[in-house]
């Protein structure tokens, strides 16, 4: 995928959800993985001829590990994007101290608030995250296995509480697409250094649709359909302009 259509799955996210207002400042929380950089491109580049004018905030929560951010450090400063990491001991708190078996689900609650905290500090009203059309799609599968309802996350969400907005301009990209875009701009990717990387719900949710569209091409595409068109989820619907 070339920068050019990246950019406009992301307008048309954007514009349809009405996702940027004037003068917004945005954090981007970056993991060091393709999907959140893939993000600081997209927000970047739209930035350059959006008609709304916005600003644009970088950051990284680490959660403990030996990582060099050096790379992505360049890749802001090319970018013209303020990038701030913030220094945690959440991988400690998890696997050395409370030894937790299923960490995940602390270990985002955890991470979400230092992001959020930062964000605040630093003078941010909205947080983007890289959530992609297969996230979305992966999600509302993991809910209907788990929670037995049909469910997934909003392309805005307004936390009143933290006096933040959550949006996702990416639902409309494919992950791979994303890969892509990752390898023809050759982006600073760096593996998670997390030992329960590569072991969650979520993986099994990506195996099991990988399976079922062996047997059923096109379901993804079907399914992201009933997310967004047929299913009556107030929260997908488009908001009038």
């Amino acid at each position: 995928m070339k920068l050019q259509q990246l950019l406009s799955f992301t307008r048309k996210a954007v514009d349809d959800y009405q996702m940027i207002a004037e003068g917004d400042k945005i954090a981007i929380g970056i993991s060091g993985g393709k999907d959140s950089l893939t993000l600081l491109y997209a927000l970047s580049g739209l930035r350059r001829f959006y008609p709304k004018h916005f600003e644009l905030q970088a950051i990284a929560v680490n959660l403990g590990f030996d990582i060099d951010y050096s790379p992505i450090t360049k890749l802001c400063e090319e970018l013209n994007v303020p990038f701030t990491v913030v220094e945690t001991e959440i991988a400690k708190i998890i696997f050395d101290e409370r030894k937790e078996t299923n960490p995940c689900s602390l270990c985002s609650k955890m991470r979400k608030g230092a992001l959020n905290e930062k964000a605040k500090e630093l003078g941010c009203n909205k947080i983007a995250y890289a959530h992609h059309k297969d996230d979305v799609i992966e999600t509302m599968l993991m809910s209907l296995i788990y929670e037995g309802r049909f469910h997934t996350f909003a392309p805005v969400t307004e936390w009143d509480r933290m006096g933040l907005v959550l949006i996702r301009p990416l639902i409309y990209v494919n992950e791979c697409d994303i890969v892509g875009f990752k390898n023809k701009y050759d982006l600073p990717v760096f593996k998670n250094p997390c030992k329960a990387d590569g072991n969650t719900t979520r993986e099994y949710a990506t195996k099991l649709l990988n399976e079922i569209n062996a047997e059923a091409p096109g379901i993804r595409e079907r399914l992201f359909h009933a997310v967004t068109d047929e299913q009556p989820l107030s929260k997908w619907r488009k908001p009038e302009k």
